[in-house]
């Protein structure tokens, strides 16, 4: 057989494996689900019951892929920047209304098509039930009176309830900070140090304290929520105590955006099966699931909760642009702050090369014109090697996500310290060196991830 006959067959081949991709009952492989939390937590077990369901539906496995770090833009990016083949659903949380204010993501709820949410758990303030503070009116005047003084927790500072707390004292007329808020890694710790004492009260979802609540430990002064929450009659809304405030945490799923239109639709119409209770196994269903863990199952198709992520979007960004989380944004260290550190070092050394070739040509010899020659020459190599920093940083801003960060940054740090003149066995030394120490200083120091790309890292 000719070169070119096996060439053609190739071809054909190839275009034929590719049309019965196009054309196949989708799905007919494995489906991913990608969680922004750690296992064990409240999303991670809704995200591993709708797997559960959607096994069952779809007739194709299933898994959860607990992405976490970056609080919350790991998961997130690596959910909303998958291949948009329909294989690949990212979980989606509150925090993705907050992270692009807070300036550690450029993904918005834009960037992702929804499919449905699932669940919107309402916050609300908890006392300890011998607490003197009946109502919110009284815990209002009490930080009226010695503002400054009392403490709150339930989260990160700057975290989901940390906003849902400094939000409903902006509506009551309060400066955010009349409470010092103190962070922790979540709600539970919180509690467990308002029941020792150690903090006034604590702002967390209804399910996060219900064992609290049930056992009679704690009492809630107000809820979140538009309207009265079922299983916690007893417990007052802001709004009927006259605090226009309203926030919940939710979770849904979303596909990347160019996922084909058929699979989208596809998988909307059997996560709305699901959530509604059509979808029963073993006489199970996600409803009732819900029910039992204690979380809302209050959810919403596509076109409104695209509309809902939209008004939180604004809501959380004028609160996350006030006064008083201003230094949240302007102190934080996004992703995308490598490539700008990158081309800023590249810079510096092409500088630096530069002005020393200056300084030969002002000490040559003018009659000497193999020197000149040479000197003009590093004119130029300083040149070509401003551009070539300039090509890194636009190099790694369009293939980053794809490549990753480890793959992508090594070839071009090698690339360019050979460029630079450096001995080949020197530049594999500095490039093993020097990728996995900021890679390192990122992820583990400054809690940003960088794109993990084809390898996962």
């Amino acid at each position: 057989m000719s070169l070119r006959r096996f060439f053609w067959g190739v071809l054909v081949l190839l275009a034929s494996i590719a049309g019965c991709e196009t054309q196949e009952n989708f799905p007919h492989r494995p489906i991913t689900l990608v969680c922004p939390w750690s296992p064990g937590g409240g999303t991670d077990q809704v995200s591993r019951k709708m797997a559960f369901f959607l096994e069952t539906e779809l007739g194709v496995p299933c898994t959860v892929i607990n992405a976490t770090g970056g609080q919350g833009v790991t998961g997130h990016r690596r959910g909303m920047m998958a291949r948009p083949d329909g294989y690949t659903i990212a979980v989606i949380t509150f925090e993705l209304n907050t992270l692009h204010h807070q300036n550690l993501t450029t993904l918005t709820y834009e960037d992702m098509i929804p499919l449905v949410s699932v669940n919107e758990d309402a916050a609300a303030i908890w006392v300890p039930v011998d607490s003197p503070w009946e109502t919110l009116d009284d815990l209002v005047a009490d930080i009226q009176s010695r503002p400054g003084e009392l403490t709150a927790s339930g989260t990160a500072t700057g975290g989901a309830w940390h906003l849902a707390f400094a939000g409903w004292l902006q509506s009551a007329g309060i400066e955010t900070d009349a409470v010092k808020w103190i962070p922790k890694g979540g709600a539970d710790p919180s509690i467990q140090e308002l029941m020792s004492g150690g903090i006034d009260l604590v702002c967390c979802s209804l399910p996060e304290a219900k064992l609290y609540y049930d056992r009679g430990e704690l009492r809630s002064l107000g809820v979140m929520a538009e309207e009265t929450v079922p299983g916690f009659e007893d417990i007052p809304t802001m709004r009927e105590q006259n605090y226009d405030w309203v926030l919940v945490g939710w979770r849904g799923f979303a596909v990347p955006l160019g996922t084909p239109e058929k699979r989208v639709r596809i998988l909307r119409e059997v996560m709305q099966k699901i959530v509604k209770g059509e979808v029963v196994v073993d006489g199970d269903s996600f409803p009732e699931f819900m029910h039992q863990r204690g979380f809302n199952n209050r959810w919403r198709e596509s076109e409104d909760f695209r509309a809902f992520l939209a008004r939180n979007d604004e809501a959380l960004g004028d609160l996350l642009h006030s006064k008083a989380f201003a230094s949240l944004a302007e102190g934080a260290v996004g992703p995308y702050d490598f490539p700008i550190l990158l081309g800023g070092v590249m810079i510096c050394l092409v500088v630096v090369q530069m002005v020393v070739s200056h300084r030969q040509t002002r000490e040559t010899p003018q009659d000497n014109v193999a020197l000149d020659s040479s000197v003009e020459k590093n004119h130029f190599d300083s040149i070509i090697n401003v551009g070539c920093g300039i090509a890194m940083v636009l190099l790694y801003l369009a293939f980053a996500e794809t490549v990753g960060y480890v793959i992508l940054v090594s070839v071009l740090l090698f690339l360019f310290l050979v460029r630079l003149g450096t001995r080949w066995v020197s530049a594999v030394a500095m490039t093993v060196f020097i990728v996995p120490f900021v890679y390192s200083l990122f992820s583990t120091v400054l809690r940003v991830p960088l794109p993990r790309g084809w390898l996962g890292w």
